[in-house]
């Protein structure tokens, strides 16, 4: 029950800052001798996953809404900003799938190996150390140019290790956007991505006619991994804000050290 509370503080805290919680996670079941790809494992995560969406969709609740409803006014023929936006969010999540479906079999591999989840730690320690340089590069690009390359980063970001908000804050802000405007448009977009992922695992797991037995605590972990989920939220904006959320790179780069080590 320990373990699987851990696993739900993991999931709350790491999700949304800037260090890969799928690495963390991986690494974290790796340590505690849990089998990753079993069904109690699947299904757990899965869980874990979607209460920390609920949380990222009750954060941004009245963005959603807002783009939603004027996506939707926009088939009238009333054009508000929520129309382009909303295609947005649906271009950047078709280039993120068109990446990220075909990568799932070595996803799936490579995980289960803190070698590799540590590469991609140190990746995104990379990433972060560059944030800095790229966040004043350049004018801004069109909505439709910066949809496509963070959905290509939020695509790379389905690799282990790889910090799927490190990887699309920093192409927003590469592609021009300000840093609120990065901030809101990264978890906008994962939504989608990260609700879909989940829809797909769960029918893979369907399908597999596996039954599904929860770990003792699961709903507790969940809980923490929610309420967890809506703290790490409010504290990525402040870090983004204040241009601080790039030293995470040096955490990364530690963990991803240690990883890489341990498993020689």
């Amino acid at each position: 029950m320990i373990q699987t509370f851990i696993l739900g503080i993991v999931q709350g805290l790491c999700e949304f800052l800037p260090v890969s919680s799928s690495g963390h996670l991986a690494l974290f079941q790796y340590f505690f001798g849990l089998n990753a790809d079993g069904e109690e494992m699947v299904a757990f995560n899965l869980l874990l996953h979607f209460a920390t969406v609920i949380a990222l969709i009750i954060y941004f609740r009245r963005e959603v809404f807002k783009v939603l409803y004027e996506w939707l006014l926009g088939w009238t023929g009333k054009r508000l900003p929520g129309w382009s936006y909303g295609w947005a969010i649906l271009i950047a999540s078709f280039f993120t799938a068109a990446l990220g479906l075909p990568m799932r079999k070595t996803v799936d591999l490579i995980s289960a190996s803190p070698m590799y989840v540590g590469f991609g730690l140190i990746f995104t320690a990379m990433i972060l150390a560059a944030v800095p340089v790229i966040s004043h590069s350049g004018k801004k690009n069109s909505l439709l140019k910066i949809a496509i390359v963070v959905g290509i980063a939020q695509g790379i970001a389905v690799l282990p290790g790889v910090s799927r908000s490190g990887m699309t804050i920093a192409a927003s802000l590469l592609m021009g956007m300000g840093l609120s405007e990065a901030f809101k448009f990264s978890f906008m977009i994962s939504i989608p991505a990260i609700l879909g992922a989940n829809l797909l695992e769960a029918l893979k797991f369907y399908k597999s006619g596996e039954a599904a037995f929860m770990p003792e605590g699961y709903l507790l972990a969940c809980v923490a991994a929610f309420v967890l989920g809506l703290v790490a939220l409010g504290i990525m904006r402040r870090l983004v804000l204040t241009e601080k959320w790039p030293y995470f790179g040096i955490y990364c780069f530690i963990i991803g050290t240690a990883a890489i080590l341990f498993s020689l």
